[in-house]
């Protein structure tokens, strides 16, 4: 039985935090979607959840379309 490279890829989100002076909290949200350049961000890491998707890949290791299953962000 032949043997294949299945890729699993799991969405993820990207976490940074960052301090903002501001009124309130909703004002801090704001603020820095608008001026999200202005601040120093500190990575917390990736946080994964459950959107999964899986494809075969071909010999060169690009990915075979028409085997994609599961969920694609």
């Amino acid at each position: 039985m032949p043997k294949f490279k299945v890729l699993r890829r799991v969405d993820a989100f990207l976490d940074s935090v960052t301090e903002v002076e501001a009124d309130d909290a909703q004002q801090a949200a704001l603020l820095a979607e608008n001026n999200e350049g202005d601040y120093k961000w500190d990575e917390l890491g990736a946080v994964g959840f459950d959107a999964r998707g899986f494809v075969t890949l071909d010999r060169n290791g690009d990915e075979i379309d028409r085997t994609r299953t599961g969920h694609f962000g």
